[in-house]
């Protein structure tokens, strides 16, 4: 009897497998997904290995197969084996970063009426005879439909209370599937063009409509859709199977591609002549693809300024490894860079590019996925999420803004890094990585420097200019301004600059890193600020839909007349947010057309999108935005960018404050001057000694990174150790604490007893202490290898670990 190593669909599993028989009817492999029992349920699993002997002695047997293709390969099986130990999440959630969209599929509870029972109805609850009427009615209720009738509690109640006295059954179904491929009829004639004329022709009078659709038909070279067909004749479909029976036509079932690019149209390039140092970059890369396989995969960290042609690196390196039977992956740090993205690779790559990300419709991601697998596609192209894409022939993965935190998943399990992943998929794979970015991270700059990569730099801009310098900067003390009786959100300079701008018919970039019209508002009676009742924020005002919004979990709430504390009418809205800017912009340039880019009006599929176009195609003198529109985006018109506080995220208790200044201040104003005029930038702040802020305004990374190491280094911080945050949430403040101090002391025992080289930091409350109504402790391990340390130690409910966290509020 052959046995396989599972890794199943529950909480339960955590970091292993279990161990299946296998009947003799199936003919199993690796890879392939399975039907599973795993005590009273059925549920999903994951063949990650065969062997002839299973880790226990009894097992069971795996009931069925779901898919009979293998969904994943050993390449991804090994990734994610990987993910589960080097993050400390559960194996199959590793597992599932690469399944099909929609793959998932829950147990449903079902409840029947018992055969044969007959209760009194005064014997029951009035919660019980409604449920016995609804079963009664429809023969099967299920469990969800039971809650949404009487409410969570009471169903659970009133269901455990009609079981027991033995008035329903229970039983559990497979949820319904959540997509499948798509399919439509089509209609095609099931004899020659003249002879369905003549049929037209003798049945005309009696049956018309019949008559109709054969001419129709006749016409056509191809199949045609039920759905076009309907456009022309009156109740197609009966008439279809009437000629169907006849012999005259054939109803066929055809497989249609969801296609998230059907109504882009991509008009092919000629590639520019490249310059000396992209040649050079190019040549380096070329020769790492073609020792890939003799040598072990390159990693090349592309440092080249804003506006140096990184993009074109990539398009020339992907051909290369496309002419060498590979394939590319590329990422970026945002779904908002994506359409340009597309743009420039769909015009390279006609009809070989692939694109994923979140915004797609669950079917168009279904069928992408598919015809990835399939080896339909040269590149694809998408969010961090797009690294797990199924492609075949893996030969290239690029990186671009390789820097941008986005790339790290904190939101749920795993919590990996994009960039970290791809490097060990490259290493698996043997592929080139290609990180890029013109404001690399501390960390990745640092293994360039000692070796672990190999760096390749582009020092200058390119435009339609030729080389370029990179734009000037104004950098503004607001102190000052404050000083001479401006209190604006916009600087004496700024205005000015703006104005000019505007009259020489150039576009603006407005960046600041909030939302909203006011960050906070505040008695001026009793100083009462109004926060929000889950989270220890804040409410921020948002001034279009006059409410109050927490940015963390979304609870909304009216703008109130008076102070809740102390009934006074004097409310104060202060700081400001984008959608003041904008209110701002409108009193000051009133006939500036403008354009906000942030989270509040990117909602929708294409929002993205059709805000990037209605720029470019200068439909707006104006963009106002927040981090959007820092990443990378090639807008030609813009010759002022205005950095409206240069000090959002400065003075925050993080590790990374500094550099994260520095990276959006670059990032910021290299969207200035990249057409065929010169652009400037205008830096507003209160701390323009800071040597984040003053090297970003001269566009000195060399500068920056000197410090910024020297610091990391005294700390004792990354890349001079790792880190793992240990966060502890409880809806009990006393709770919280009393739990983060019990894990914290078990962690001091094991590292006395094993002396190991880590650091405790904690337990102590975190910058955001209490978010969605759970109060937050935290403890960090700082060492060189600190997981180690939490080894197969079991942690309580509650806690969540995050190993090399990027943010630690």
């Amino acid at each position: 009897m052959g046995y396989a190593e599972v890794a199943v669909n529950s909480p339960v599993a955590q970091r292993r497998t279990f161990s299946y028989n296998i009947p003799p009817s199936l003919n199993l492999t690796v890879g392939q997904a399975v039907w599973v029992p795993f005590g009273p349920r059925v549920i999903q699993g994951i063949v990650l290995q065969l062997t002839d002997h299973p880790e226990v002695e009894e097992t069971r047997a795996i009931v069925g197969l779901i898919d009979p293709h293998p969904l994943l390969s050993p390449v991804q099986i090994e990734l994610a084996r990987w993910i589960s130990d080097y993050y400390l999440s559960p194996l199959f959630d590793a597992v599932a970063l690469m399944l099909p969209p929609g793959f998932e599929r829950r147990l449903v509870t079902f409840f029947h009426p018992a055969p044969g029972a007959n209760a009194s109805a005064a014997s029951l609850t009035p919660e019980e005879r409604q449920l016995v009427a609804l079963l009664d009615r429809e023969g099967k209720v299920a469990q969800g439909v039971a809650e949404k009738l009487l409410g969570k509690k009471e169903a659970a109640l009133a269901l455990k209370q009609l079981l027991s006295q033995e008035l329903v059954t229970k039983s559990q179904e497979l949820g319904k599937e959540r997509v499948k491929p798509k399919v439509l009829h089509h209609l095609r004639l099931a004899v020659d063009v003249q002879e369905a004329l003549g049929e037209a022709e003798s049945m005309a009078r009696r049956a018309p409509q019949q008559a109709a659709l054969l001419r129709f038909l006749a016409r056509r070279e191809t199949p045609v859709s039920l759905k076009e067909a309907e456009g022309e004749i009156r109740h197609v479909a009966a008439t279809a199977r009437a000629l169907q029976t006849k012999g005259l036509l054939a109803i066929e079932d055809v497989h249609v591609w969801r296609d998230p690019l059907v109504d882009r149209v991509f008009v092919s390039s000629v590639p520019p002549v490249p310059t000396a140092a992209q040649e050079e970059a190019v040549a380096r890369i070329r020769a790492g693809l073609r020792a890939a396989g003799r040598n072990g995969p390159a990693v090349f960290l592309l440092h080249g300024v804003t506006g140096s042609g990184k993009t074109e690196v990539y398009l020339r390196s992907l051909a290369e490894a496309v002419a060498l039977g590979k394939r590319g992956i590329v990422l970026v740090p945002e779904i908002a860079l994506t359409p340009q993205t597309i743009q420039r690779f769909a015009a390279r790559f006609p009809g070989r590019v692939a694109v994923l990300h979140s915004r797609l419709s669950l079917g168009e991601q279904f069928d992408e996925w598919q015809r990835i697998r399939d080896g339909a596609f040269d590149v694809v192209i998408g969010p961090r999420g797009a690294l797990f894409a199924p492609q075949p022939d893996l030969g290239l993965i690029v990186i671009d803004e390789e820097h941008e935190w986005t790339y790290k998943q904190e939101e749920q399990s795993p919590r990996y890094h994009a960039r970290e992943v791809a490097l060990k998929l490259a290493g698996l794979s043997g592929a080139v990585t290609i990180l890029g970015s013109a404001t690399p991270d501390v960390e990745s700059y640092r293994r360039a420097q000692t070796g672990g990569y190999t760096l390749l730099q582009l020092p200058h801009r390119i435009t339609s200019r030729g080389e370029s310098p990179l734009p000037e900067v104004d950098l503004v003390d607001m102190r000052e301004e404050l000083k001479a009786g401006n209190k604006s959100i916009f600087s004496r300079s700024l205005s000015k600059a703006m104005a000019e701008t505007l009259a020489d018919g150039d576009q603006i970039i407005l960046f600041l890193n909030r939302r909203g019209t006011a960050t906070f508002v505040q008695c001026r009676d009793c100083g009462f600020a109004l926060r929000c009742h889950r989270c220890d924020l804040a409410l921020t005002f948002h001034g279009v839909e006059d409410m109050l919004v927490c940015h963390q979990c979304g609870y909304k709430k009216r703008t109130p007349a008076v102070c809740p504390s102390c009934s006074s009418r004097r409310i104060r809205f202060l700081g400001i947010g984008t959608q003041r800017v904008a209110d701002e912009l409108a009193r000051v340039f009133p006939r500036a057309r403008m354009l906000r880019w942030d989270r509040d009006v990117t909602r929708g599929k294409n929002a993205h999108e059709r805000i990037l176009n209605s720029f470019l195609a200068h439909e707006a003198d104006v963009l106002i935005g927040t981090q959007m529109i820092a990443k990378g985006l090639d807008l030609p018109l813009v010759t002022l960018v205005g950095i409206l506080s240069a000090d959002t995220v400065l003075h925050l208790p993080d590790i990374r404050a500094g550099e994260r200044t520095f990276q959006l201040l670059s990032q910021v104003a290299g969207r200035a001057g990249r057409g065929s005029s010169p652009g400037r930038v205008v830096v507003q702040t209160y701390n323009p000694q800071h040597y984040a802020v003053a090297c970003g305004a001269k566009h000195d990374y060399a500068g920056f990174y000197r410090q910024e190491i020297n610091y990391r280094r005294q700390l004792k911080n990354p890349p001079f150790s790792r880190l793992v945050s240990l966060v502890y949430t409880h809806s009990n403040a006393e709770a919280c604490r009393r739990g983060a101090e019990k894990v914290h002391q078990q962690l001091a025992e094991r590292r006395d007893s094993t002396g190991a080289d880590v650091d405790l930091l904690g337990p102590s409350p975190m910058f955001f202490g209490r978010l969605r109504g759970r109060f937050r402790w935290q403890i960090i391990l700082r060492g060189s290898a600190p997981a180690r340390l939490l080894g197969d130690l079991s942690l309580p409910q509650g806690w969540v670990v995050d190993v090399d966290p990027i943010v630690l509020l």
